[in-house]
């Protein structure tokens, strides 16, 4: 494989739990130049979905998309919604960015022609314990057909010699969860340091 000489994209998905230090790092996160964070709060009360936007400068609506209430996206201006699986449908009348989270290549030709970008899921390691990793081998075969594209963006915690992989596989972008807020405890720290250093680590590495 060729490796594709191309900038990709950074994505940032939040804690699944709200945290008190979170909007301070989300707003060093910001200045450090992310320009995508995904508000992935799953059965959360749109309550704390609002604080949390609140506490952040207005500035950075445009660079937010969120996976539930999507009444916030036209409250707040935000930049889209997303559909964490296949099945769900996006919600009546609504106008504006579609993004979507998909575990299945063979699903991926349909579910891109209506979303702006597409998260596959359990590329390389597993985020989904409900699903098995995708191998190497149905990844080269997925981006010798033409599946993966710069609207396809893998979910995964990269080591350095993983992102070369999946930038040679023609991958849009990276997004980030875990792998970035291991390098914090909620209950233990409030230095946020390593956060910020890891993510910078990241961004230069996929550039």
């Amino acid at each position: 494989m060729k490796i594709a000489g191309k900038i990709m994209k950074l994505v940032i998905l939040t804690r699944p739990t709200y945290f008190i230090e979170e909007d301070k790092i989300l707003t060093s996160l910001f200045e450090e130049g992310m320009d995508n964070l995904h508000l992935y709060k799953p059965e959360s009360s749109p309550m704390y979905a609002e604080r949390l936007l609140t506490l952040l400068s207005e500035e950075y609506y445009r660079y937010i998309t969120v996976h539930e209430h999507f009444y916030l996206k036209s409250e707040y201006k935000l930049a889209g919604i997303h559909l964490d699986n296949t099945e769900k449908f996006v919600p009546e009348g609504y106008k504006g960015n579609v993004s979507r989270t998909c575990n299945d290549l063979q699903k991926l030709k349909d579910i891109k022609k209506n979303s702006k970008y597409v998260f596959l899921d359990n590329v390389l390691c597993s985020h989904n314990n409900n699903s098995p990793t995708l191998s190497i081998d149905e990844l080269k075969y997925a981006s010798h057909m033409g599946l993966i594209d710069k609207k396809v963006y893998a979910i995964c915690s990269p080591k350095a010699e993983d992102i070369k992989t999946i930038k040679a596989l023609g991958f849009g972008g990276i997004v980030l969860g875990n792998d970035l807020w291991n390098h914090f405890d909620i209950h233990s720290q409030t230095n946020f340091s390593s956060i910020v250093e890891h993510f910078k680590k990241i961004k230069k590495a996929i550039n």
